[in-house]
């Protein structure tokens, strides 16, 4: 198991657990994550699964590919640790990984 603590828009800090080759969104969704909209269900079309990624994290994730960076243009507040979540397949390398969501998404 991959676990995953992700600090919801209250504060709160939750650390999930998933398989490999589960999206951080599906993961986050399953387990009522706060924030995490996945208006478009993983089809990266949305922008409503943004999550800050922590500097640790970021370097070990696979970069972003050109569709998730033009859909980040449509989310509020994005910066270089932003990433959609329903783009980032959790590995076991992922295993530790801390994000924060956004208090709004776009």
């Amino acid at each position: 198991m991959i676990h995953v603590t992700l600090h919801e828009p209250s504060g709160e800090a939750r650390t999930i657990a998933a398989e490999p080759g589960v999206s951080l969104m599906e993961a986050a969704v399953r387990n009522g994550i706060e924030g995490i909209e996945a208006s478009c269900g993983g089809a990266c079309s949305c922008a409503t699964c943004m999550v800050y990624v922590s500097d640790e994290g970021r370097a070990k994730l696979v970069p972003r590919s050109e569709i998730e960076a033009d859909m980040l243009e449509m989310a509020f507040d994005t910066d270089e640790s932003s990433r959609l979540s329903c783009q980032i397949v959790l590995r076991p390398e992922d295993d530790g990984l801390v994000v924060r969501v956004p208090k709004e998404q776009a």
